[in-house]
């Protein structure tokens, strides 16, 4: 058997002690690692995303609109606003059966979570009953879920936990001292309200933002802090690269820089050691090394499919045969089905 000292010298990384999770890093503090040289960075993200996940994993997650367009708000980046002309069909709100039928093919292509948006600010009580049943559909399947679907209160997020919701996503999108930039139909503050009236209830937190809109890195550096000084991490982050729609606000906003990208997936890692770093809007833009150095970042979740929400992704084999490149397998999450009698209420 090998000494303690032998397994150190055999993976130096063995005789790192787990970091401290802080909820408390001040601005400098988080521009900094931004400052660092790219190698230094990649590294010390390396070392953070080998402490608390297997390196060469990672999450397959699938989000599907289940009610698609005219949304009231007016977020310059989105294609489902109904402020902007992008020639998207809206869509009415799907059938659970129609859900749970994606959901079966979803899980069968390797998703562990099924992820649900719907364009509203925010849902009202027969809205959110249909989606109830959507969620208690998909947890008999033996699936985590997620939905997204704006503004909840204290109340609807209640009820959501009682029927067993395991993600609410609501992203910040960007800095609080940007937000006023991309949004006006909504506060920073609505967004944190959210965030903790879904905290409270017990549910867990995706929560992330856009990058590529116009922002600078100081306001990449605020998110991520703002994000890391919560209470709780939230268990999933996903990093979006702004998808350029004709017709939107944002549509010809400039290309960002792809290290620039790389570099804020490193720092989310380091800030939130135990989250999923995940990579979402945008991957039609990113070819195989963009894809690999966010890997090497500590990016260790994507979105699998289609289309995430409306907007392309990557064809499901082109994301296999990478995995197959980099030794990477999708990681294996035993989720135990969550049977609901109706009968009984």
């Amino acid at each position: 058997m090998q000494s303690s000292q032998q397994e150190s010298e055999a993976n130096p990384l063995c005789s790192l002690e787990l970091p401290v999770v802080r909820h408390d890093w001040n601005r400098a503090e988080v521009e900094a690692l931004f400052a660092l040289p790219f190698n230094d960075l990649m590294y010390r993200a390396q070392q953070t995303h080998r402490l608390f996940f297997d390196p060469n994993r990672i999450q397959l997650s699938t989000l599907l609109s289940i009610k698609t367009g005219a949304c009231p708000e007016d977020c310059k980046y989105c294609p489902q606003s109904g402020h902007y002309n992008t020639g998207l069909e809206k869509e009415k709100l799907m059938a659970v059966e129609t859900v749970l039928e994606r959901a079966k093919q979803a899980k069968a292509n390797g998703a562990t979570r099924f992820c649900m948006g719907a364009a509203w600010r925010s849902p009202t009580d027969k809205d959110l009953s249909h989606v109830i049943q959507m969620i208690r559909s998909i947890k008999a399947l033996g699936m985590e879920t997620c939905v997204t679907l704006g503004m909840l209160s204290p109340e609807q997020s209640r009820e959501l936990a009682a029927a067993g919701l395991d993600y609410y996503n609501h992203n910040l999108d960007t800095s609080p001292e940007y937000y006023g930039d991309i949004i006006t139909t909504r506060t920073f503050s609505d967004r944190m309200d959210t965030l903790a009236n879904v905290q409270e209830a017990g549910i867990n937190v995706c929560c992330g933002g856009i990058l590529g809109m116009g922002e600078s890195v100081r306001d990449r550096a605020s998110m991520l802090r703002v994000l890391a000084n919560l209470p709780e991490h939230p268990g999933s982050v996903p990093i979006n690269l702004l998808v350029r729609v004709k017709g939107t606000p944002l549509g010809e906003t400039e290309e960002l820089d792809p290290l620039e990208f790389i570099r804020t997936i490193a720092v989310a890692r380091i800030l939130m050691p135990r989250a999923h770093v995940r990579l979402s809007a945008g991957r039609r833009q990113m070819d195989e090394l963009h894809h690999t150095l966010c890997f090497m970042a500590g990016a260790n979740s994507l979105f699998l499919g289609e289309k995430l929400l409306v907007t392309p992704l990557p064809d499901s084999d082109e994301d296999m045969a990478l995995f197959d490149k980099l030794g990477m397998k999708r990681e294996e999450k035993e989720v135990e089905p969550l049977y609901y009698d109706a009968a009984a209420g």
